[in-house]
């Protein structure tokens, strides 16, 4: 008797369980949420820019104005850091870089007996000349400049020692180019056709190198 009594004891827990469960889904119906219960404002974000998306700031000033004053004995003190990696006579050896005779006024990537970077191909492909301004530019940080260029060189920080420096390789030439205008337009100024320096000097004036 005692075990009958167990048992139906249990067995009436069990139905009222059941059934409350029931009554419990019938009175409460759940729905999912249409929006979150804790609203996070987005809006910062997303006006926020991406990583690495900031404009890039202003080049640095062009080198036309300095030109007329620059000294080439001093250029040539200078180049002798370069004397590691180029020779700038005429008909000299290529190094790890290349020979620099007729650097400046002549397209980047001329010299058919060297093996440019990518980058420095690239360049020659869109008709890319090294003018005064894109020489001034890359003297101050060819990685900068040109990215992809195998140049290992730092880059020469001083204004005036990059417009001496430029002074003198203009020297190394059979025809010297025409002296940029003072108020010349800085790198990025589109080569004159056939790759010669325009009436006056203008800076655009193509230029070679590696």
């Amino acid at each position: 008797m005692e075990f009958n009594k167990i048992f139906a004891a249990v067995l009436l827990a069990g139905i009222i369980g059941m059934a409350t469960g029931i009554v419990a889904d019938i009175l409460v119906s759940p729905e999912p949420l249409h929006e979150n219960a804790y609203k996070v404002d987005t809006s910062a974000v997303a006006s926020a820019p991406a990583a690495g998306a900031e404009q890039a700031g202003p080049s640095i000033p062009p080198i036309a104005p300095l030109m007329a004053a620059a000294d080439p004995a001093k250029g040539q003190a200078l180049s002798k850091a370069c004397t590691a990696c180029h020779t700038f006579e005429k008909g000299g050896a290529n190094k790890v870089g290349p020979n620099q005779w007729n650097l400046v006024d002549a397209p980047m990537g001329h010299k058919d007996d060297f093996n440019y970077s990518a980058a420095i191909k690239k360049k020659h492909e869109e008709g890319a000349h090294w003018t005064y301004e894109e020489l001034n530019e890359f003297l101050a940080g060819p990685k900068a400049h040109i990215p992809g260029t195998t140049m290992t060189y730092a880059g020469m920080k001083s204004e005036k020692d990059r417009a001496d420096l430029i002074a003198w390789l203009r020297t190394n030439a059979d025809t010297p180019a025409p002296l940029p205008s003072p108020d010349a337009a800085p790198a990025g100024g589109a080569a004159p056709a056939g790759g010669q320096a325009p009436a006056g000097g203008s800076e655009q004036a193509p230029k070679s190198g590696g």
